[in-house]
C-alpha cells in the first residue's frame, strides 16, 4: 500500500524539498501541502493522509495545538513531528499532545522515508535513542506524574506482564526485542502492545513510551 503524507511547513524549501525525496519512493506519495497549523488540520480532514509531517513553529496554529487537534478528530493520521534540533522542548509537548515520533529536518532522504514507514506502521518508536533521550529529559521537568486521573485509573487495569512490557517499550525496545527479553513469542507482544494501548486510550507506542515516563514506571537519568 501507498502511504499518503502531508506535508506541513512554514518554508516553501523545506516543503518542496521533503516532496521531492518523499515522491521519489515507490511506497510513499505527498497528497499535499499546509503553510500553517490551521492549514495542516484542515487539510487532514479535507485528504486524510496516513502521515502529516509537522513543523512545530508556524504562523497562526502552531505545530503543537495543530497535532492536538488532529489528534483529538479522532482520525488515521500520525503526526511526525519535525525539527530543527533533537533536543527542542517543544518537540516533548508535540508528542504530549499526540505525535507519534519525530525526525530532524538533516535528515537524508532515507531516514526521512525510513521515519515515515516506521510512524505509518505504528510498530516501533522511531530512532528510540534519541527519542528515548528527548523524554528523559523533558521529563525531569516535572517533579510529580502528570498523569490525569483517568489515565491512573486506567494504570491501575495494567497485569504485571503489561506494566514489564509498557517498561520495556519506554526503553526503545521493539517487539522482536521485548519478546526476546522475556522469552515468549512475538505474537505474543505484540498481543500485550495492543491491551496496554486499549486499556490506557494511547494511539501508539510513542505515547505508550510518554506515558511510562510521566507515570514514573522509568527513572530518568
Amino acid at each position: 500500500m501507498t502511504i499518503r503524507v502531508l506535508i506541513a511547513d512554514d518554508q516553501m524549501m523545506v516543503r518542496e524539498g521533503f516532496s521531492v525525496l518523499l515522491n521519489a519512493m515507490p511506497d510513499i506519495e505527498v497528497v499535499g501541502e499546509a503553510v500553517n497549523g490551521r492549514e495542516a488540520v484542515a487539510k487532514v480532514r479535507e485528504l486524510a493522509p496516513d502521515v502529516v509531517l509537522m513543523d512545530i513553529r508556524m504562523p497562526e496554529l502552531n505545530g503543537i495545538e495543530a497535532t492536538r487537534e488532529i489528534v483529538a478528530a479522532d482520525g488515521a493520521a500520525k503526526v511526525l513531528v519535525l525539527t530543527t534540533f533533537d533536543l527542542d522542548e517543544y518537540v516533548y509537548q508535540a508528542l504530549r499532545a499526540g505525535a507519534s515520533g519525530f525526525l530532524l529536518k538533516d535528515a537524508s532522504a532515507r531516514q526521512l522515508a525510513d521515519g515515515v514507514r516506521v510512524v505509518a506502521s505504528g510498530e516501533a518508536l522511531l530512532a528510540p535513542s534519541v527519542t528515548r533521550r528527548l523524554i528523559t529529559e523533558f521529563s525531569k521537568l516535572s517533579e510529580t506524574p502528570r498523569l490525569m486521573p483517568s489515565a491512573q485509573a486506567a494504570y491501575g487495569d495494567l497485569t504485571e506482564r503489561e506494566t514489564e512490557v509498557l517498561v520495556l517499550i519506554a526503553q526503545g525496545l521493539s517487539n522482536a526485542e521485548i519478546a526476546e527479553r522475556l522469552v515468549v513469542a512475538e505474537s505474543t507482544i505484540k498481543t500485550h502492545v495492543s491491551r496496554i494501548l486499549v486499556k490506557l486510550g494511547l494511539r501508539d507506542r510513542t505515547q505508550a513510551a510518554v506515558f511510562a515516563y510521566e507515570a514514573r514506571l522509568v527513572t530518568p537519568g
